[in-house]
């Protein structure tokens, strides 16, 4: 009888570590498949396990939202005046102010773009938090380019505003 329990607990225990697995590493492995439209981003905010990380993303969304509309101004708006952002493409570091960001996406064009995050991590001390995340860029519709956003923010007079912004861009974004 123990060794019958002990096996049962046994087999128990790799259950458990394999289903604990599954779902600490497979927001790793998503694929841009499972990018959200900016509502869907939206819905997952809400969905978000605390009300504080859903404060945490909705400056995020904001800046998503200028940038689909191109709007330098509000692009800005839910961003740390002085902040930065590196974009890393071919290796090499392109950097710039969140003004120079705003004003490049934000002149006119006829090509509709669109940023979509999913499976957001949040991790929040206090008044700093950071937002790791796979997104998807796309230009009329289409992937232009994927990668991993990283947001760092602080939280000022009780608002949370983007403090900076590093990204990886690459095309192969899974034959899209």
């Amino acid at each position: 009888m123990k060794t019958y329990t002990r096996l049962l607990l046994s087999v128990f225990s790799v259950i458990a570590a394999t289903v604990s697995a599954v779902f600490l590493i497979s927001p790793l492995r998503a694929t841009t498949a499972n990018a959200l439209t900016i509502s869907e981003t939206r819905r997952a905010i809400h969905a978000a396990d605390t009300a504080e990380e859903q404060a945490v993303l909705a400056p995020i969304t904001q800046m998503f939202d200028g940038m689909s509309k191109r709007d330098a101004a509000a692009v800005k708006k839910p961003v740390l005046s002085g902040g930065s952002m590196v974009l890393m493409r071919d290796g090499k570091p392109t950097q710039m102010t969140f003004e120079e960001f705003a004003e490049r996406v934000g002149k006119p064009g006829t090509t509709k773009i669109e940023e979509r995050i999913h499976d957001p991590l949040v991790r929040i001390d206090h008044d700093l938090a950071v937002v790791w995340a796979p997104f998807e860029f796309l230009a009329d519709g289409k992937v232009d380019h994927c990668g991993t956003d990283l947001f760092n923010l602080v939280r000022v007079d009780g608002q949370w505003i983007i403090a900076s912004v590093a990204d990886t861009g690459r095309k192969d974004c899974g034959g899209k």
